[in-house]
């Protein structure tokens, strides 16, 4: 959706999840400690600010999660660059994760051949979505079945994505809900105005209905997916602004 709406603002070039085949896998060797710093930056050098660099429009962009973990080393390579860190209800984002994107994210077998890949049982899997998850070192996740694991990685990922926006001047980071973006026109604005981009009400009309969906189908967790939920990511949640909150049913 923001990738969409991003996009049609006029001399800008959007990307949605930028050469993933490459960045997933560093991303997650990022975080389990195989891949430093410098790899890091040579490898999004050759990626993302080579991108930016030739792009023919005057705004480049990638709307990514993959990104999440890599923050630093984009931020000190290309210095200009802002970042929008765009949050959407744990429920909703786990439950759909889990319904829609079952065979790429968090299955059993992947996760087991990642794993014995980290613990040096296996070689490396290749650069495929489903094989790149990262895996925390807590005894307790060998345990977690496959809802759990997604229900970790949002937890997971937007403390990552805030703890490394803390580090970075304010006039570069930007928080946003997606439940404002399409209830409030000023939040689209607001969002606008950060990237230095020309808003037009075309753009909040924009958000009203889901882009990029592979299934157009919603539902609330059942029970023990949110007792689960609640016992791995409810601080998240509470920290994100979500307290209290009832989960809703997008109407496509």
């Amino acid at each position: 959706m923001l990738h969409k709406v991003l996009a049609s603002a006029g001399d800008v070039e959007m990307q949605h999840e930028y050469m993933v085949q490459i960045v997933q896998p560093l991303a997650v060797r990022r975080y389990q400690g195989l891949a430093s710093a410098e790899e890091a930056l040579r490898i999004l050098d050759s990626t993302h600010k080579a991108a930016a660099h030739y792009s023919m429009a005057a705004h480049w962009g990638d709307s990514s999660n993959k990104l999440s973990w890599l923050i630093p080393e984009l931020a000190a390579l290309m210095p200009q660059a802002k970042f929008v860190h765009l949050v959407r209800d744990g429920r909703k984002v786990a439950g759909s994760y889990f319904r829609k994107l079952g065979d790429e994210c968090y299955d059993d077998r992947s996760t087991a051949i990642l794993r014995d890949f980290l613990e040096g049982k296996a070689p490396a899997p290749p650069p495929e979505k489903k094989y790149w998850w990262p895996i925390p070192p807590d005894p307790a996740f060998r345990s977690f079945n496959q809802f759990e694991r997604i229900a970790w990685h949002w937890a997971q990922i937007n403390r990552t994505i805030a703890q490394s926006l803390a580090a970075l001047p304010e006039p570069r980071k930007h928080f946003v809900r997606l439940e404002n973006l399409y209830q409030s026109a000023n939040a689209v604005e607001g969002l606008f105005r950060f990237l230095n981009l020309s808003y037009r009400d075309e753009h909040f009309s924009m958000f009203a209905r889901p882009h990029n969906v592979n299934r157009a189908e919603d539902e609330r967790l059942n029970a023990d997916q949110t007792r689960r939920f609640d016992a791995i990511a409810g601080g998240t949640m509470r920290d994100l602004g979500y307290a209290g909150s009832e989960e809703y049913v997008v109407k496509y």
